[in-house]
């Protein structure tokens, strides 16, 4: 069923738009089953998981950390992450910085913002992602590339809401290309939209999207 979910999905979704296939809590054996069937962008959430996927699967798998970002962790991915989606801090940024220098990388980094109507979501105001952007501090984090922003909407049944709340972050992303299109990253990913929303999501203005269940099915609980 893997493969004809993918197939599917892939079919429903413009060409310029990238999709990230959410394994988390998933076997082995389900990546390697989406792997076969082309598909070589995976998104995983913990690190110490993705870290035991790497060290067993293809080696031209992209992995996207996808999940909340804790600092004392990034130097365990550092040497293979491809795109980190979930940077909600400033600080967060400079480890990024200082892990990647290690290993003589640049890390592609997307900045979280808060558009959700719900308390519990991380992320960054767009007033804070601004604030961010216009820093001098930035210029010198050069192991590090801001390639755009992440957002996740409220879970809810309310489309007008949700419509609301994608299109809010793609006019900011908008502005902030134009802005910053002398700047020394440029901004190209709008990574919004999951399995109940990612087609509204696309027609809304985002170009990436995080899709887990509508391709290995249901979660797996605990891992």
């Amino acid at each position: 069923m893997i493969k004809e979910n993918l197939l599917n999905i892939k079919q429903s979704i413009p060409k310029n738009v990238t999709l990230v296939a959410v394994s988390k809590t998933k076997p082995v054996s389900d990546l390697q089953e989406a792997y076969n069937a082309g598909q070589r962008i995976f998104g995983e959430n913990k690190i110490q998981e993705m870290v035991e996927k790497y060290d067993v699967l293809p080696k031209d798998i992209q992995w996207h950390m996808i999940g909340h970002l804790q600092s004392n962790k990034v130097k365990y991915m550092a040497h293979f992450v491809d795109l980190i989606h979930g940077v909600d801090k400033f600080s967060t940024l400079k480890e990024i910085n200082k892990q990647a220098k290690k290993h003589n990388r640049v890390i592609n980094c997307l900045l979280q913002a808060k558009i959700a109507k719900e308390d519990t979501k991380f992320g960054l105001s767009f007033s804070e992602i601004e604030h961010i952007l216009d820093s001098s501090e930035i210029k010198a984090l050069e192991n590090i590339k801001i390639v755009g922003f992440m957002g996740m909407a409220t879970f809810t049944e309310n489309q007008n809401q949700l419509e609301d709340e994608f299109s809010s972050l793609k006019n900011f992303f908008n502005q902030q290309k134009l802005k910053t299109a002398n700047a020394s990253f440029k901004l190209e990913t709008l990574s919004m939209g999951m399995s109940g929303d990612y087609q509204l999501a696309i027609e809304n203005g985002g170009t990436m999207i995080r899709v887990g269940s509508s391709i290995f099915g249901s979660r797996n609980y605990p891992l």
